[in-house]
């Protein structure tokens, strides 16, 4: 029985931690991943990271819920892995246990100040050019 306390106990949880049935359907859609945890911290373009080590095991524990605008672009159905800056990526990826915001990154010359989209086009979206056949 406590099984099934445990289960009810999380599924509010999840509809609380996303604002209601609403905000819980978004976040499904969105990323395909629903999940809670403790707010780490937020970088200068409004993504958000969370990260909860009891209820998720190593390499899930940690997750980012991204802006839904960077840069004047609407990215709320388009998210991509290089809207995170480079010093939350390795919070994130755990290759440090020290977040950004408690241990900021020593400034590097090669970082632009502004983070650039992935525009090579290689990320997730295909082109694909077709030549017609000349004699």
């Amino acid at each position: 029985m406590a099984q099934y306390a445990n289960i009810v106990r999380r599924a509010l949880g999840q509809l609380g931690g996303h604002g209601g049935v609403r905000g819980f359907l978004v976040q499904l859609l969105r990323v395909n991943d629903v999940k809670t945890g403790a707010l780490v911290g937020v970088d200068k373009y409004g993504n958000k990271y969370f990260e909860d080590n009891k209820n998720y095991f190593f390499g899930r524990h940690r997750w980012v819920i991204y802006t839904k605008e960077m840069n004047g672009k609407n990215t709320m159905w388009e998210v991509d892995g290089s809207m995170v800056p480079s010093e939350w990526h390795r919070w994130l990826h755990c290759m440090t246990d020290d977040p950004p915001t408690t241990h900021p990154p020593e400034p590097k010359k090669f970082l632009a100040e502004v983070h650039q989209f992935n525009v090579s086009g290689s990320s997730h979206k295909k082109s694909v050019t077709l030549i017609p056949y000349l004699n």
